[in-house]
């Protein structure tokens, strides 16, 4: 796994090749900031972390994860933000379905080894099940205006209250 993160791109990269929804990107990434939470919660881990994250640049769900996951990196040095193309890593994608399904994100968490100790994706739990209830049986263009809806609101809260509750306090 430490060959494909040091081969990944970083958040800079992938934003400057960015093909999809460039101005969105742009945007969250702009307005993305740590909570206090974020950041006690950044704070009280010990050790390097790597986040290996599965995504795409017309992912709406990446573009509303992503900016908050570089602001973490920014503030904190302890974690480091590699980006891989989903369909380019076919074999890591279907180690990470959700349902069955290749959805992304799917953030991996990787120790100072490399070994992973935990996954996410590949969205808020809180907004997954929303989806599930309400907004999957709606047509698309009803649907994406929602979840953007919810994004804006929870300004990535949830995404990195789950993402850094899944990393070991000690180690």
């Amino acid at each position: 796994m430490k060959e494909r993160f040091l081969q990944a791109e970083t958040f800079q990269d992938f934003l400057d090749s960015v093909q999809s929804h460039q101005t969105l990107w742009h945007q969250i990434f702009e307005r993305a900031s740590l909570s206090r939470e974020a950041e006690e919660l950044a704070s009280s881990i010990h050790g390097q972390w790597n986040l290996l994250v599965l995504a795409e640049d017309w992912c709406g769900d990446a573009v509303h994860t992503l900016p908050y996951l570089a602001r973490l990196e920014e503030a904190f040095p302890k974690f480091r933000l590699r980006i891989l193309s989903r369909d380019e890593n076919p074999d890591l994608m279907a180690a990470h379905l959700t349902n069955g399904t290749l959805s992304i994100p799917v953030v991996m968490v990787l120790d100072e080894e490399f070994q992973e100790v935990a996954w996410w994706g590949p969205r808020p739990a809180a907004l997954q099940e929303l989806f599930l209830r309400e907004l999957k049986p709606l047509p698309r263009e009803e649907r994406f205006p929602k979840i953007r809806a919810w994004f804006a609101r929870d300004r990535g809260r949830s995404t990195l209250r789950e993402i850094l509750g899944r990393i070991p306090v000690s180690v």
